[in-house]
């Protein structure tokens, strides 16, 4: 669906859907064993959305994923169905929104949760210092949830994506009359049929090796291509990071 269509049905609409939570479109299984730091941040036993073991006693997710209800982490595994065997489950002691956090269209969509214990269960890093990301970047996003098809799947779903420039990003979500907030990146949904969907924001974007953003929002539907998929950029935190887990609380 092109923009042009957005801005007629926008006109239909008071308020411009946008979807709080993502899965991966026209993505594929993730091979195995390759992303084990994915984690499944679940309430009351359902999968709610994604996130990633940085530490190994903590997950890092969007910070609208905060629900009520008893949250529990799986961590160390592709396939989140109740049937399989030996779930890793860990138990949430501890929720860090950011302080400055309201809603995820305002920004700050970033959250710690502390575990238990995460140990024995591969980590991701994360960036060390503010670096520009250079468009065309290879780059994936992976996650469980809707696909294409709207079918919720239980094995873990990756697709590629590149960044886009963050002025065309802002570009783009302007003529569907969405301002963007500060700190945070672009990538997939735009110019690609590849991106993120309904049921799993939280999850990282990850180049080289390094995880750069956390999936925050995108346009409802998910009928790539159409504006550019919404991450929270990691780097910018990366100071608040260090003091939570320095804490250890």
């Amino acid at each position: 669906m092109q923009i042009a269509v957005f801005e007629k049905n926008y006109l239909k609409m008071s308020m411009l859907l946008c979807t709080f939570g993502a899965d991966i479109i026209n993505g594929k299984k993730a091979k195995k064993n390759s992303m084990l730091y994915m984690a499944s941040v679940q309430i009351d036993g359902k999968h709610k959305c994604g996130g990633f073991l940085i530490n190994p006693s903590y997950v890092l997710t969007a910070a609208h994923c905060d629900k009520s209800g008893n949250m529990t982490v799986i961590l160390g595994t592709h396939n989140i169905s109740p049937q399989g065997a030996n779930l890793r489950r860990y138990t949430v002691q501890n929720r860090h929104k950011h302080p400055s956090y309201k809603d995820a269209k305002t920004g700050n969509d970033i959250m710690l949760l502390k575990l238990k214990t995460g140990k024995g269960v591969k980590t991701i890093k994360i960036p060390s210092k503010d670096k520009p990301l250079k468009p065309k970047t290879k780059c994936q996003v992976a996650g469980w949830g809707q696909t294409e098809q709207e079918n919720v799947v239980n094995d873990l779903l990756v697709t590629d994506v590149s960044p886009i420039n963050s002025s065309i990003c802002q570009t783009m979500w302007k003529k569907v009359r969405v301002n963007l907030p500060k700190n945070i990146l672009c990538a997939g949904g735009f110019e690609t049929k590849s991106g993120t969907c309904q049921g799993d924001s939280g999850g990282p974007l990850v180049c080289s090796g390094t995880a750069v953003g956390i999936v925050s929002f995108n346009m409802g539907r998910c009928d790539y291509p159409n504006v550019p998929n919404v991450y929270t950029e990691i780097s910018k935190y990366r100071f608040w990071i260090k003091e939570v887990i320095k804490g250890g609380a």
